[in-house]
């Protein structure tokens, strides 16, 4: 028993020594219980409507089912829901409701639903046929994993290559062969540059396979072309290769560089699309609009799910590129801690 309490001392004396471990194993299941209830907490999802041929009580009945509606013609609804600024159009035609779901979102789509099935409550002594339902993107028959694979798809490309890069970078330094190429005359450009180039060939070959695999493996849709979803893999990638290669130089063991999972990694997963931004707190949906992954998925779900390209995905590819120049020259600048160039 007293080897086994002095094994314990050690423990609890290291841990102690550890700052940053003993902060980590403290408030990161505080910070992540506070998010999840940040975004659970919040409001119901208010669906935004287009109201077709529906008389006003009906129209009434919709607005204090939580949901926002307008008035518009059959074309005006149409081209609304084109662009997303409606998730749904309802319309009455002969006798039955008819609604034409905008689709890319499950979570909006089944505050679309839940707003119906209360207005009609509400309003209609007689509860009408079943809704005649229609999907601008995806399909009745379509299941969860149809909508949420191009997050997951994100995630899983970002988490992977955040961490082969950063653990590789530390490796790299806690062997000294970073500090041997820093004494040569290569500047500080050129090695980040370098392992960047490096890095790119696997990254670029994992995130082809999981992409490749997702799609004629998995079944993920794909309404868009290959080439803008491999195009936003990439710069996933790119991104999440430049943000561990610049965090890995502020840790000075693997085990260190695993710790900023839970703080930089997982809180993405909460803003890339699970969840509406629209629904969150204006402060707490800047601070998605801030991170990679809400970009990724955004641009990968409007290139699977709604068939877009270029001219759709652009400001998300603009942000991504941003990013990555902006942590490759923080990478550039955090090599003055190993030579003052």
């Amino acid at each position: 028993m007293t080897r086994i309490l002095a094994v314990a001392r050690r423990v609890l004396l290291q841990l102690r020594g550890d700052r940053r471990t003993l902060a980590l194993m403290l408030a990161a299941p505080l910070l992540l219980l506070t998010l999840l209830w940040l975004i659970l907490d919040a409001a119901p999802y208010p669906p935004r409507l287009a109201a077709v041929n529906v008389r006003e009580p009906f129209v009434a009945a919709l607005r204090k089912s939580n949901a926002t509606v307008a008035v518009l013609d059959g074309d005006a609804a149409e081209r609304a829901l084109r662009r997303r600024e409606i998730d749904a159009v309802v319309e009455w035609r002969g006798g039955r409701i008819r609604l034409r779901l905008e689709g890319s979102d499950p979570a909006k789509a089944a505050a679309v639903r839940a707003a119906l099935v209360d207005a009609i409550r509400r309003s209609l002594p007689v509860a009408p046929p079943d809704p005649d339902v229609e999907f601008l993107h995806g399909s009745p028959g379509a299941n969860a994993f149809v909508h949420i694979g191009p997050v997951l798809l994100g995630f899983l490309v970002f988490f992977f290559t955040f961490i082969v890069s950063g653990i590789t970078f530390v490796h790299e330094r806690q062997t000294g062969t970073l500090e041997r190429m820093l004494s040569t005359p290569v500047r500080r450009h050129e090695v980040v540059l370098g392992y960047l180039l490096g890095f790119a060939a696997v990254v670029a070959l994992q995130s082809t396979l999981m992409t490749v695999h997702s799609l004629h493996v998995l079944g993920m849709m794909l309404a868009g072309s290959f080439a803008w979803l491999l195009l936003v893999v990439l710069l996933l990638a790119a991104t999440a290769l430049c943000l561990g290669m610049f965090l890995s130089a502020y840790a000075r063991t693997e085990f260190q560089m695993l710790q900023f999972i839970p703080l930089v990694i997982v809180p993405q997963i909460f803003f890339s699309g699970l969840f509406p931004l629209e629904n969150m707190p204006a402060w707490l949906a800047a601070v998605g609009r801030a991170l990679p992954l809400t970009y990724g998925a955004e641009a990968m779900r409007e290139v699977m799910i709604r068939g877009g390209g270029g001219r759709e995905i652009w400001p998300q590819l603009a942000v991504l590129s941003g990013l990555a120049v902006l942590l490759a020259l923080g990478n550039v600048r955090a090599l003055r801690r190993y030579r003052g160039l």
